[in-house]
């Protein structure tokens, strides 16, 4: 007889409540206490129990014969072993790299979303294990905001300081009339927070800010980067012409006396420099709204009714974090400020600005009350951390020199990559440039679920088990609510738990007691629970013991700030409450920004042209974002996120017009190519694309045909055509939202997608 059991889980994208049938997992729904849970958790079960599960260790064939280069990595077949011999292998790797080349020549890239617990997030696992040996070459800052991750604390501030205080939805609702939208407010993004999310608010707090009259412009190239229920306006632009369109702004406000010259007198240095640039004094091109339509596509009427309607009412700036990751993204942050700044409006209730409403469920709805307790990763005496996107360029150019927040600095010769939690052939730009640059290092390590393409870049492959195969606990970076993860099923095959395979590798390498200080997984568990506990009393708040939490429902604590407007101490005393920039006021000119002396980010907000990289560029934009389907590439074999694709491939949405003069109807197989590679796709006909754009979803796991022209990636990733130049040379962001592609109908026998399933594995003994 069947024995069902119904348990209580946590994800990135929100508390689960999941249904296990004779140890194996079923479904997993939404909490019943979440307004809006997401249905991203119709992925776990299939995907956990799917064919592309790494069941065994594996070591890559032509690796484990002694002659790694006869058979390129991400084309190789692998053998499976034994535990005992995939760690012995290891912890020889790992000696001979740090004997040999010293430890700066291990690299651990991990980077991703692997776990919502707050034990077993694999992150923390590897690199409390690495730092116990000697460290590790890492890298900073992440693909989905970096660009303002260094540039914002030069102009204002701390970023991850000030996402946190960004202004509460629940006040704009109350005091703004106007929310300008650069980017939009994308619904799919808010299913999801770092760590994970208890409640999903946005959709609620979004629509009392629509039934109190709140107007929205959503400036966007894609009419659904908000809901119908906003009755958005939408106004779209040229791909990476936002910057020219806040400057066309600007000038409105300049030109017809309607900027705040108080407020800028002081809170702000610099707008001395900034006018005549915006006038057209310092390079005779004024930045008019004639200017700025013939970057945007705007008509100049429309860029002027827009400034004047900002200027008398009450009014937001929204910056989403897609609108850096082009071309120059750092200058329409400085800009949006810029523009906030003459306004006068910053650290009003309901005006100024934000950058980043939308990057996740909590932004402007809720924050922690406290800080919870975490796996210590110890001290890492490595000093070389290289920005997040220049792997590729790391790879390739071992001991090269780069330009980095004004300095130049040289990558590490990464001899081992160890990554964990992640896959850059979801995230990274210009795949097949990276699948290249992957067959320099002598060795590579993945832990991993499935046979992702990350995982068949590795030497050695190690299974380990899903946040679903363990016990923890979830408590996102940013949300109020402590989640019970209890294990609801064994990890299939010979899958381990992540501690338990560093703690294996310690033994052998004499750090057992460093890494595991004589505790088990459940007493690390219990230890970081009682630290929680500890700092929930400090702050007023009684937590259960940890069976008791353990067994329970969903703890939610309160708001710690649930008025917060951005920046009001400022405002109110700019004195007493100053910035941390070297003028303690808003830095509309950067002195030492200019003084970096670089060609790509001059000391006021500037616009740049995108770069012409090739003559076969390709004719229409190319756009990408995160899917409604999936969290980035996680879980992409699993139910949910296949139901939305279009003969297996990633849909690609296609303006009526491009689709008509291309012969492309609805559901077609079609096919994306530029100067770097080709991609397959499932066409989806829509007016809610901008004519001359194409949006292909994220997160596709790369499936290359390495027969085919380019390697052309059957599957629809759209990093298989996205250019590896970085936004600047001051934060070397990602820009992958500056390609361009063309299209066409694909023709011929459409292959099958090959990722979902395993590569050719062997047994030691064959």
């Amino acid at each position: 007889m069947a024995t069902k059991t119904t348990k209580l889980t946590a994800n990135h994208w929100g508390v689960g409540t999941a249904e296990v049938q004779d140890g194996r997992i079923v479904s997993i729904d939404g909490h019943h206490d979440d307004p809006d849970p997401s249905p991203i958790n119709g992925n776990v079960a299939d995907s956990l129990n799917g064919r592309a599960r790494i069941l065994r260790p594996a070591i890559r064939k032509s690796w484990l014969d002694g002659n790694p280069t006869a058979v390129a990595r991400g084309r190789d077949a692998f053998v499976e072993v034994s535990w005992d011999r995939a760690l012995d292998l290891v912890a020889d790797e790992l000696n001979r790299v740090r004997s040999t080349h010293g430890n700066e020549g291990i690299f651990a890239g991990s980077y991703g979303w692997s776990s919502a617990g707050r034990f077993h997030h694999a992150q923390s696992q590897l690199k409390r294990f690495l730092n116990t040996i000697g460290g590790f070459s890492y890298s900073e800052g992440n693909y989905s905001y970096n660009a303002a991750l260094v540039m914002m604390p030069y102009i204002v501030g701390p970023f991850r300081q000030h996402i946190a205080q960004a202004t509460r939805w629940t006040v704009i609702a109350e005091h703004s009339e106007l929310v300008v939208m650069f980017g939009g407010m994308a619904m799919r993004n808010t299913q999801v927070s770092d760590g994970g999310v208890g409640t999903h608010r946005m959709r609620d707090n979004l629509r009392k800010c629509a039934d109190a009259g709140v107007k929205f412009v959503n400036i966007s190239p894609l009419r659904t980067d908000t809901d119908a229920f906003l009755e958005a306006e939408w106004k779209p632009v040229h791909p990476g012409s936002d910057t020219a369109l806040m400057l066309g702004l600007s000038y409105v406000l300049w030109s017809e006396g309607l900027m705040d010259e108080a407020f800028l007198a002081r809170y702000s240095v610099g707008f001395d420099q900034f006018e005549k640039y915006l006038s057209g004094d310092a390079d005779g091109t004024p930045k008019t709204p004639e200017w700025a339509a013939t970057h945007t596509g705007w008509a100049a009427d429309d860029v002027t009714d827009l400034a004047r309607k900002m200027a008398a009412n009450r009014c937001m700036i929204s910056v989403a974090a897609g609108v850096q990751r082009t071309d120059y993204g750092e200058q329409a942050l400085w800009m949006a400020v810029t523009l906030a700044a003459m306004l006068g409006q910053i650290g009003l209730p309901g005006g100024g600005y934000t950058i980043g409403y939308g990057v996740n469920a909590n932004v402007g709805n809720m924050e922690r009350l406290f800080r919870w307790g975490t796996l210590p990763q110890g001290k890492n005496p490595v000093a070389n951390v290289i920005p997040v996107a220049m792997i590729g360029e790391m790879l390739r150019n071992p001991r090269g020199n780069y330009t980095y927040k004004g300095e130049t600095r040289q990558f590490p010769d990464a001899r081992l990559v160890w990554w964990a939690g992640g896959n850059p052939f979801h995230h990274h730009q210009d795949l097949l440039r990276l699948h290249h640059a992957f067959q320099s290092p002598e060795t590579v390590i993945v832990n991993d679920l499935n046979w992702t393409s990350m995982a068949r870049h590795a030497d050695i492959v190690l299974p380990v088990a899903a946040a679903q195969e363990r016990d923890d606990f979830g408590a996102g970076k940013s949300d109020n609510a402590l989640v019970p993860m209890q294990k609801l099923a064994d990890p299939p095959g010979e899958a381990r738990v992540e501690f338990e395979i560093f703690h294996d590798l310690a033994a052998r390498l004499g750090t057992e007691e460093l890494f595991a200080e004589g505790r088990s997984a459940d007493e690390w568990l219990r230890h970081i629970w009682e630290e929680t506990r500890e700092v929930g009393q400090r702050n007023g708040v009684a937590l259960p013991d940890w069976e008791t939490f353990h067994a329970g429902d969903v703890i939610k604590l309160p708001d710690p700030s649930p008025h917060q407007v951005f920046l009001s101490d400022f405002r109110a005393d700019p004195v007493a409450h100053p910035l941390p920039t070297p003028s303690g006021l808003i830095e509309i000119y950067s002195e030492t920004l200019a003084g970096f002396g670089l060609p790509d980010c001059k000391g006021h907000a500037s616009y740049f042209a995108p770069r012409d990289l090739s003559a076969d560029e390709g004719e229409l934009f190319l756009l990408s974002g995160q899917p409604k389907t999936r969290l980035h590439s996680q879980l992409d074999n699993g139910a949910y996120s296949l139901s939305r694709k279009i003969k297996g491939r990633e849909p690609v949405l296609i303006h009526p017009y491009d689709a008509e003069v291309r012969g492309i109807s609805d559901g077609d197989v079609v096919e994306l190519f530029n100067a770097r590679g080709r991609c397959l796709a499932g066409a989806r006909v829509t007016d809610e694309v901008l004519e001359g754009c194409v949006f292909l979803w994220t997160g596709a796991w790369w499936d290359p045909d390495f027969d085919a022209p380019q390697a052309r990636d059957r599957h629809g990733n759209p990093n298989a055509l996205t250019h590896d130049e970085r936004t600047s040379n001051l934060s070397q962001s990602p820009a992958s939202h500056s390609a361009r592609v063309s299209l066409r109908r694909f023709e011929g026998t459409v292959p099958e997608i090959t990722v979902h399933a395993p590569p050719v594995l062997y047994s030691e003994t064959d």
